[in-house]
C-alpha cells in the first residue's frame, strides 16, 4: 500500500515545473520537513504513538484507505501496527517550517520577479506567471506578499505580450492573485487594467475571452468595482452579448451572467443593461427598488426604445406597479410612470395588456381633473397620448367602466369632455385626443355613441374647422375623425363644408398635393367619399372650385403608374372614383357638369375603371357612374334632321326607313359617341360590363346590371338593346344573376332586366324551356316585393307560365 501511494490529495506534482522556483531553495532543504508519504514540504506536520511524522492530510488519507480495506492500522513508513490513530501536531516543526518557507517564498518571488519583463523569453516569463499563481493558491498570505513585491503591476504588463500564452497565463495569474482579496483587486482598478480586461473578451480567441470573463467575475465582486467595470464603453454591451451566445461554452456565458447580475448594485449599470437588452435587472428595480430608485428607472424606461415584443413584456411585468405610481406618487414620479407608460402603450398588444391592468380609468381621471391636483399642459399631453394609443389598440374599451353609473368612456358625458377639452387646450393635445376620437369611432360599437355626443353638443362646425390649421398632424387627425363620422352624419358634415369658410377648398387641396400618396390623403378623399352624392350645391361648389378636374388628374395618373407603390393608393382611388361619381348624379340640372364629362372624357374613364381588379368598389363605382352616364345619353342623342319626304318616300316607306337609320346609333335612334353622349355601344363598354356580372362581389354585380339596364331602359329601342347584348354574349350571364339572387336588390334588378329580354320571342321561346328560370321567375311572382311580382307577372306571361287574361295585379304600369 505504501509503494502505491501517489500524493493526489495535492493538485501540484514533483515533475510539474511550476515548482522550478520551489526546487531553487536558498537555504537547505532538510528532510525533516518533507513527508514521507507526499515527498513534499509539509504545512501541517503530525506525528504517530511511534514518533513517525507525517503531513496530516496524507496520514488521514492513509488511514482511511486502512479502514475501508479492512487493514489493521499500521505506520506507512515501519509496517508496524498502531495502537492508536491519534494525531500529535509538531507545532515547533511546523513554526520552523513557515519560517523557512517564507524566506524562500520571498527569496523565489525576487527571482520570479527578475523574469517579468518583455526581454525574458517565453518560458521564463511562463514559470513566473506559474509560481506566482501557484504560491497565491497555496496560501492566502502569499498573495499580500505578491502584492509587497509590487508584482501585481509587473503581471498586468504581460497583458501585452504578443505571446498569447503569456497572455492567457498572466490572466489566470491575475485571477489567483484578487481571488478574494480586496486590495489587490484594487491596486488592479488602477489605470486602465480593467479596460484592458475588457478588451480581451472581444479577442477571437476563446480561451483568452475564457480567462477575461472569469477574471472580470471576481472583479465583480467588489462593489467599488462594479462602477468601474460598467463605465468602461462596450463591457456590459460585450457581456449582454455573451450571455445570449450560441457558439460560447457554457461555463463562459454562466460567467457572464453572473458578473452582470453582481454589476447590478449600480444603478447606472442597469441603465445601461437595459439599453443593451438586458431588461429585467431595471424591471426589477422598478417592482422591488425604493421609490427613488422605482421612479428614476421607470423615467429611463420611458427614454428607451424597445422593440414590439419588448414592449408586451414590460407591460406584463411592470404595468400595473406603473399604473400604481401614475395614481398615488408625487408629481415628479407620475411624470416618470406617463413616460413608461407612453413608451409601452404605443404596441396594439401591450396596450392591451395595459387596459386589463387597470390603466384607463386614472388616465381620463387624470386628463379631465381640474384644479390643484391636475396634471400640468406638458403630462396632460402625454396622457391624451396613452389614451390615444391605448383607444387604438382595438381593444372594447366600451366595457371598461371609468366613472360612478356604469359610465364608460363613450358615455355622452366623458364625449363631451373629451370635446370640450379639444376645444379649449393646445395643438398637441387636440391632436391626440382627436386621435382618440379616431380610435373610439374606428368601432362600430362605439361609433353611434361618439356621434351622438357630437349632434347632442353642437360640435360638427368646431370639428371641421380643425382642416384648416396648419399643423399636419392635427389637420390629419381631424380629417381621419370626420372621415369616420361621415357614413352616420354624411348631411350635417356636407351642410358644414358647403359654406365660404374653405374647408372645402382646403380638403381638395390636400388632395391634389402632388407629394406620393399620403394617409392625409386617402382620409381627404374618403370623407368627400362618404357625403351625399345627391347634394347637388355641394357637387355644384366642387365643380366651381375646379375639384374634378383635379381629381381626374390623380386617377389618371394612378392608372397610367406614375402614382405607385405606396400603402395608401388603394383607398386613395377607391375614394378619388366615389367623389368623381358625384359629377355623374347633376347631368340633368348641370350643363357644367355634361361639359366637364364631354371635356376630360369621364365616360372613357369610368370603363378603363371597370377593369382594376382587386378593387371591387373601383369596379362597382365606376359601374354605377357608368349607369348615370348611360341613362342621360337619349337625352344628349343628336337626332338627325330629317328631309322632307318625297314622292317615292310616300308610295315605298321602306326608302324613308333606311334614311333614318343609317349611321345611327341603335338603340339610341341618333348620332352618339362615348364621349358627347356617353353612348355604352362605344369603347366596349358593353363587353366588359358583361364581364363583371360574373364578380364574385354581388354589389359589383349589381351595379354592372344596373348599368347594362339602360339600354332596355323606356326611351331607348329596347328590341335593339336586347339585340345588343345578345351580341355581347350578355345574355346567360344576365339568367345566372336571376338564378342565383345572391341579394333582394340583385333579383329585383334581374327580373326587370329579364322581362325586357323576354320581349324578344325568340329568347322567350328559348328560355320556356329552361325549367330553372321559370321557378326563379314564379319565386319572384311570389315572394318579391309588390313592384317585382308585377313585373315577374309579365315575365311568366312571355314564356306562357301565366295567361294573359290574368287579373291579379289589375294595375300593371
Amino acid at each position: 500500500m505504501a509503494g502505491s501511494w501517489d500524493g493526489s490529495y495535492d493538485p501540484g506534482s514533483q515533475s510539474d515545473d511550476s515548482h522550478h522556483f520551489e526546487r531553487l531553495h536558498i537555504e537547505p532543504l532538510y528532510d525533516a520537513f518533507v513527508c514521507p508519504l507526499t515527498k513534499q514540504v509539509m504545512r501541517d506536520p503530525v506525528t504517530l504513538e511511534n514518533g513517525q511524522t507525517f503531513e496530516r492530510e496524507a496520514i488521514e488519507k492513509w488511514f482511511k484507505e486502512c479502514r475501508e480495506s479492512g487493514r489493521r492500522l499500521v505506520c506507512p513508513l515501519t509496517q508496524k501496527e498502531l495502537k492508536s490513530a491519534d494525531l500529535n501536531p509538531s507545532i515547533a516543526l511546523r513554526n520552523t517550517i513557515e519560517e523557512w518557507t517564507t524566506r524562500n517564498e520571498a527569496a523565489q518571488l525576487d527571482m520570479a520577479r527578475r523574469s517579468l519583463n518583455m526581454n525574458s523569453s517565453e518560458d521564463d516569463v511562463l514559470l513566473s506567471l506559474r509560481f506566482v499563481q501557484r504560491i497565491c493558491q497555496k496560501n492566502r498570505s502569499n498573495k499580500h506578499a505578491v502584492r509587497n513585491a509590487d508584482l501585481i503591476p509587473m503581471i498586468v504588463d504581460m497583458l501585452k505580450s504578443s505571446s498569447r500564452k503569456v497572455r492567457c497565463k498572466a490572466l489566470e495569474t491575475l485571477l489567483a492573485v484578487v481571488e478574494e482579496d480586496e486590495d489587490n483587486k484594487a491596486i488592479l482598478a488602477e489605470g486602465d487594467t480593467v479596460r484592458t480586461i475588457v478588451k480581451f473578451l472581444s479577442h477571437e480567441q476563446s480561451k483568452e475571452r475564457e480567462e477575461a470573463v472569469s477574471l472580470l467575475y471576481e472583479l465583480s465582486k467588489s462593489e467599488a468595482l462594479c462602477e468601474k467595470i460598467g463605465s468602461i464603453n462596450g463591457a456590459i454591451l460585450i457581456l449582454v452579448g455573451m450571455t445570449s451566445s450560441k457558439s460560447e461554452n457554457i461555463s463562459t456565458v454562466e460567467k457572464a451572467d453572473k458578473t452582470l447580475e453582481n454589476l447590478e448594485k449600480c444603478e447606472n449599470n442597469v441603465r445601461q443593461m437595459a439599453e443593451n437588452g438586458r431588461l429585467q435587472p431595471l424591471l426589477t428595480q422598478i417592482l422591488e427598488g425604493p421609490p427613488e430608485t422605482k421612479h428614476s428607472m421607470a423615467a429611463y424606461l420611458g427614454d428607451l426604445v424597445l422593440n414590439n415584443d419588448v414592449k408586451v413584456h414590460v407591460a406584463k411585468t411592470v404595468g400595473e406597479s406603473l399604473i400604481n405610481i401614475m395614481k398615488s406618487g408625487n408629481m415628479q414620479s407620475r411624470e416618470a410612470a406617463l413616460k413608461a407608460l407612453n413608451q409601452i402603450s404605443s404596441f396594439d398588444a401591450s396596450s392591451k395588456v395595459l387596459i386589463e391592468a387597470g390603466i384607463l380609468p386614472p388616465l381620463v381621471r387624470d386628463l379631465f381633473t381640474v384644479g390643484a391636483n391636475q396634471l400640468p399642459m406638458r403630462l396632460k399631453e402625454v396622457s391624451a397620448t396613452i389614451l390615444s394609443n391605448v383607444v387604438n389598440s382595438g381593444y372594447d374599451v366600451d366595457s371598461i367602466p371609468i366613472g360612478l353609473d356604469h359610465q364608460t368612456l363613450v358615455s355622452e358625458d366623458n364625449v363631451h369632455n373629451l370635446l370640450h377639452l379639444i376645444s379649449n387646450t393646445g395643438p398637441p393635445i387636440e391632436c391626440k385626443l382627436l386621435q382618440v376620437l379616431v380610435g373610439l369611432t374606428n368601432s362600430p360599437t362605439t361609433v353611434l355613441n361618439v356621434v351622438a355626443a357630437i349632434k347632442s353638443s353642437g360640435a360638427t362646425i368646431s370639428l371641421v374647422q380643425f382642416i384648416e390649421v396648419p399643423q399636419k398632424d392635427l389637420r390629419m387627425a381631424s380629417i381621419k375623425l370626420l372621415q369616420n363620422l361621415s357614413p352616420h352624419m354624411g348631411q350635417e358634415l356636407a351642410d358644414a363644408l358647403r359654406g365660404t369658410v374653405g374647408q372645402l377648398s382646403s380638403l381638395i387641396r390636400v388632395i391634389s398635393e402632388n407629394t406620393g400618396i399620403s394617409e392625409e390623403q386617402a382620409a381627404a378623399a374618403g370623407l368627400l367619399a362618404e357625403l351625399p352624392e345627391r347634394d347637388v350645391g355641394l357637387t355644384r361648389q366642387m365643380l366651381d372650385e375646379g375639384a374634378f378636374q383635379l381629381i381626374i388628374s390623380r386617377v389618371v395618373k394612378i392608372k397610367q403608374g406614375d402614382i405607385r407603390g405606396t400603402r395608401f393608393v388603394t383607398p386613395f382611388l377607391e375614394g378619388l372614383v366615389r367623389v368623381l361619381a358625384r359629377v355623374t348624379f347633376v347631368l340633368s340640372d348641370e350643363p357644367v357638369a355634361v361639359a366637364l364629362c364631354r371635356e376630360h372624357g369621364l365616360a372613357a374613364l369610368f370603363v378603363d375603371l371597370l377593369q382594376t381588379n382587386g378593387i371591387d368598389n373601383v369596379q362597382m363605382v365606376s359601374a354605377a357612374a357608368l349607369e348615370n352616364l348611360s341613362l342621360e345619353s337619349k337625352n344628349l342623342t343628336r337626332l338627325p334632321e330629317m328631309p322632307p319626304p318625297g314622292f317615292c318616300a310616300t308610295i315605298f316607306p321602306c326608302f324613308s326607313k333606311q334614311a333614318v337609320i343609317t349611321g345611327l346609333c341603335r338603340v339610341h335612334r341618333g348620332t352618339c359617341s362615348l364621349k358627347e353622349s356617353f353612348c355604352l355601344l362605344e369603347g366596349q363598354a358593353v363587353h366588359k360590363l358583361v364581364a363583371l356580372l360574373d364578380h364574385t362581389n354581388a354589389k359589383v354585380v349589381e351595379a354592372a346590371l344596373a348599368a347594362l339596364s339602360t339600354l332596355l331602359d323606356d326611351g331607348v329601342d329596347i328590341e335593339q338593346g336586347v339585340s345588343v347584348l345578345c351580341e355581347a354574349e350578355g345574355i346567360k350571364p344576365i339568367l345566372v344573376v336571376l338564378l342565383e339572387k345572391q341579394t333582394e336588390n340583385l333579383r329585383r334588378r334581374a327580373v326587370w332586366v329579364v322581362e325586357r329580354l323576354l320581349r324578344n320571342d325568340d329568347i322567350a321561346y328559348e328560355v320556356s324551356g329552361d325549367q330553372n328560370v321559370s321557378t326563379a321567375l314564379v319565386d319572384a311572382f311570389h315572394h318579391a316585393d309588390y313592384r317585382t311580382r308585377q313585373i315577374a307577372e309579365r315575365a311568366l306571361k312571355h314564356v306562357d307560365k301565366i295567361p294573359n287574361f290574368s287579373g291579379i295585379f289589375p294595375n300593371m304600369g
